[in-house]
């Protein structure tokens, strides 16, 4: 059956084996404007997509002669422009992942809402409403306002892109194999509604990464939320992911929109995922699962259009064996996965980073032409290990950068003399930690008389010495010695080191 309007700009094709079902898809999207055909089979719709090219293919996922991946794989091997759509069963999570995984745009669940479904038809058509209010949400009511560094809320943007490349694409800079793949995947991802989990150590530029996934979608003009999950108090997540209702708890003065109302028709950035506790994972799952918040307050839910991409520096899986992180979330999130190289694997970009970053400081103190840095100092660059990564080079930079009498970096601006650790070279790090060990107690020196007390003592010299090393860094002070942040951070609790600026992660 075809059916066309004098005003459609876009055309659909609906694929179902139901006849009630089908009409019922095509009325809802004619009475938006678009022109449809539909299709009963397999068979059917591939004999359409041979003569004529769509906007957006919507199929069932089942359907008497094969199931709609049969379709996606046709789109996907000839390389079509058409974004699809499936409909799977209600609570088939494994096929709604296997659908997203083939190419899938976006996915739907019996029995279908018509507002999500008109809402995913128009997101998959980039007629996602582009003057949608940007709401930022605030602090609770009674909690103290949060420092600068530790706001969750990082980021909140509407973009209006003339520039055919976007920034943050044009920011991740080299041109090593390894990022070359992460900036295909970004364009891949970026296409589809599928949840992406960006992974890869403290420093990487994992939001850079997310950033690129929203600049590149069709999403690029709505906002785009950053949101760091473990800087939130446990008390409070629910009320800042969801929002609140007026009188909801004691201090709630105002209705006040939530993390996933304020990314409406853009995309919501959850870093750090891995901090949640399992009790809001377990309310993120539903979310995901419904698209639909339920505000802290209120008695119906509100649906939602909004495209999660999450990020962690920590091994999920291992967190799921472990019994910290819910399976079924994981495989909600993980449906595609995209690891950022540490920039000791891709030495080889340094340079390109170290130009655009010395242009970043010089842009931003007012100073220009940009330094740039000696061989011998460009030398020392590349046999660091840089446990910190891209953070600790701009941070290395910036402070060369102030140090420097001139505008050519030497070596001895960057001091990393006696930083010095070749990554590769497994035996020189062996014989090194062997040095600390034996120089601990030598074999003449008298036994002490309390051994907790005297290795705490080494312990604690250990530990000031990489921190002073590191300029404070925690993360980088850890690294180096084999330590997660958290384990550094109950070391030094427990051992009470306490060293000026060493909250600079």
């Amino acid at each position: 059956m075809t059916t066309s309007s004098t005003t459609a700009h876009y055309s659909l094709l609906v694929i179902d084996d139901e006849p009630d079902l089908r009409t019922l898809y095509e009325l809802t999207l004619l009475r938006e404007g678009y022109e449809v055909e539909t299709a009963g089979s397999v068979e059917q719709a591939l004999d359409l997509l041979k003569h004529r090219t769509y906007s957006a293919v919507i199929t069932d996922m089942r359907l008497p002669d094969g199931s709609g991946l049969d379709v996606l794989a046709k789109i996907e091997e000839g390389a079509r422009r058409e974004k699809a759509i499936v409909i799977t069963a209600y609570g088939s999570a494994e096929n709604a992942v296997e659908a997203l995984k083939a190419g899938a745009y976006d996915y739907l669940t019996k029995p279908v809402d018509l507002r999500q479904f008109r809402s995913a038809v128009a997101s998959a058509l980039g007629r996602t409403p582009q003057s949608a209010p940007t709401v930022v949400p605030g602090n609770l009511p009674g909690a103290a306002p949060r420092a600068a560094k530790a706001d969750p809320v990082r980021s909140v943007e509407s973009p209006v892109k003339a520039d055919p490349v976007p920034a943050a694409l044009r920011r991740l800079q080299g041109t090593s194999s390894a990022m070359q793949q992460v900036r295909s995947l970004i364009e891949k991802v970026a296409r589809s509604m599928a949840p992406a989990l960006v992974q890869g150590e403290s420093g990487t530029g994992k939001e850079l990464v997310a950033r690129a996934i929203h600049d590149v979608s069709a999403r690029a003009a709505a906002p785009f939320i950053a949101v760091n999950c473990g800087a939130i108090p446990e008390h409070l997540l629910e009320a800042e992911f969801f929002g609140y209702r007026k009188g909801a708890f004691t201090g709630a003065n105002e209705d006040r929109e939530g993390f996933f109302q304020a990314a409406a028709g853009g995309t919501l950035f959850l870093d750090e995922i891995g901090d949640l506790p399992l009790a809001m994972q377990s309310k993120l799952l539903r979310v995901i699962q419904e698209r639909s918040v339920r505000p802290v307050g209120a008695v119906i839910e509100s649906p939602i259009n909004v495209r999660i991409v999450s990020a962690t520096h920590r091994d999920l899986a291992d967190e799921v064996a472990g019994g910290r992180f819910r399976q079924d979330l994981y495989y909600r999130l993980n449906v595609i996965q995209i690891r950022v190289p540490p920039l000791r694997e891709r030495i080889e970009d340094l340079a390109p980073i170290c130009e655009a970053l010395f242009e970043r400081i010089a842009r931003e103190a007012g100073q220009w032409p940009p330094s740039a840095l000696s061989s011998e100092a460009f030398d020392d660059l590349t046999r660091y290990s840089f446990p910190g990564n891209v953070r600790e080079l701009e941070n290395l930079l910036q402070r060369a950068v102030a140090l420097s009498p001139g505008a050519v970096i030497a070596r001895d601006d960057l001091g990393l003399a006696t930083e010095l650790v070749v990554e590769s070279d497994a035996a020189a790090v062996d014989a090194r930690l062997a040095e600390v060990r034996t120089a601990a107690l030598p074999p003449e020196a008298a036994l002490p008389d309390n051994l907790q007390t005297y290795l705490d003592a080494v312990e604690r010299d250990i530990l000031g010495r990489a921190l002073e090393r590191h300029r404070n860094n925690r993360t980088a002070a850890g690294a180096s010695l084999g330590l997660s942040l958290r384990q550094m951070r109950y070391r030094m609790a427990r051992l009470g080191v306490q060293v000026a600026g060493a909250d600079q992660d």
